[in-house]
């Protein structure tokens, strides 16, 4: 089945405007999914809303939300004042202005979606835009009403067609400053920092996707599938981290280093990507069994 378009309406860029298609990039639905039962009966369970105070379900007419104001005390903010809030939508990507590629702060990215031409009579205005970001290694920054805020969204050139990302705000982003203010400041031994510049020398490659394996995803189908068939899972045991005193020694271990001297071609660990087809038609296999 073709994926449904969860938001259609327009780029306009001054007085150039293109029909689009929004579609989600990147989904969760293909992971397992758990759900709450009840040991006992193995039935499911749904979740009730209780009031805290007396401890009673609370009837679906009676919820509303609110905004505390002080410990205990709340303003009740009606549904249909909720609704008030949410800005009126011209379904309109209106772009304020363009940024080259190499100056987006990835902090503030939010979730990707490809935009499409909602028609054929679109398709030529939208390879005109396309083909201005890819040759100006660009990005447009728009801003539309989606999923009921007004959004700020970043449009670049992306294959055959482009890839809207979602920014944050600024409050949601923390400062970098804070967040690493408790990083002490190191001298490091020159003869470590070589020998990590080599490993990621000999160890360089290309952004591969197909490569990545979600071991959670894998470890999970696998529990599954051992618990259907009556059989005990085994947990995989963590690594330990590199202490301190073992730093220099480990390495030099992996840049293929012994006895002190340095080897001018250390051995490289050949990476198979079978193995990595296996594990996910393994996992895929598990999977299936499990739903």
């Amino acid at each position: 089945m073709a994926p449904r378009a969860i938001w259609k309406g327009s780029i306009k860029i001054a007085e150039l405007v293109c029909p689009v298609a929004m579609y989600t990039a990147a989904s969760t639905s293909e992971r397992i999914s758990l759900h709450m039962i009840n040991r006992k009966t193995g039935h499911r369970l749904r979740r009730v809303y209780v009031d805290t105070k007396t401890d009673k379900p609370v009837e679906r007419e009676d919820q509303v939300k609110g905004y505390e104001t002080s410990e205990g005390q709340y303003v009740v903010l009606e549904p249909e004042e909720i609704a008030a809030a949410v800005p009126e939508s011209d379904k309109t990507l209106r772009v304020d202005g363009f940024i080259t590629c190499k100056r987006i702060e990835s902090t503030y990215f939010d979730k990707p979606y490809y935009l499409l031409p909602s028609n054929d009579i679109a398709e030529e205005t939208f390879i005109l835009i396309r083909e201005a970001l890819r040759k100006q290694k660009s990005a447009a920054i728009a801003h539309a009403v989606l999923f009921r805020r007004l959004r700020p969204v970043l449009i670049r050139a992306h294959r055959k067609g482009l890839i809207a990302t979602t920014l944050n705000f600024d409050y949601e982003v923390r400062s970098a400053k804070e967040a690493f203010g408790g990083i002490a400041q190191r001298k490091i031994d020159p003869e470590m920092l070589e020998l990590a510049q080599h490993i990621l020398k000999t160890k360089s490659g290309k952004f591969d996707p197909e490569s990545f394996n979600d071991r959670y995803e894998e470890a999970l189908a696998e529990m599954v599938k051992a618990k259907i068939e009556g059989r005990k899972v085994i947990p995989l045991r963590r690594p330990e981290p590199t202490k301190s005193n073992d730093l220099l020694e480990a390495l030099r271990e992996s840049a293929g280093v012994k006895g002190g001297a340095k080897t001018k071609k250390p051995a490289r660990k050949a990476t198979r990507k079978t193995n990595s087809s296996k594990s996910k038609t393994a996992a895929s296999s598990a999977r299936k069994k499990a739903s």
